[in-house]
């Protein structure tokens, strides 16, 4: 995983996410959850391509438990884009890249 990216919990998701300077992409998932996986390069790869103009965060739902039903997280990978506290698109489900920059570019 890329230095770039960084696991929150839910006792820093107020921090970390909700009072960051810069959009953040919040990446809801679990150990056990195979298209999670599977975008995790993707994920890195968009922490670099993006750096300085959005914060790429990880949440793992398993031992966090409190955040994903405060926003509504049914299925994972859950992707969330929140801007000034606030959540301010979703996506549900793996996304190829084009798809994935396609979604943060539309928030930026």
């Amino acid at each position: 995983m890329s230095d770039l990216i960084h696991h929150v919990s839910d006792d820093s998701f107020d921090t970390d996410v909700l009072k960051a300077d810069l959009p953040v992409l919040v990446d809801y998932w679990a150990e056990w959850c195979g298209p999670c996986k599977m975008i995790a390069p993707i994920l890195d790869e968009v922490a670099k391509e993006y750096e300085g103009r959005l914060k790429v965060v990880k949440l793992n739902i398993d031992q966090n438990e409190l955040t994903p039903p405060k926003f509504g997280i049914r299925g994972i990978p859950t992707l969330m884009i929140f801007k000034d506290g606030q959540v301010a698109a979703t996506k549900v489900g793996a996304l190829a890249k084009s798809q994935l920059t396609a979604f943060i570019d539309s928030q930026l």
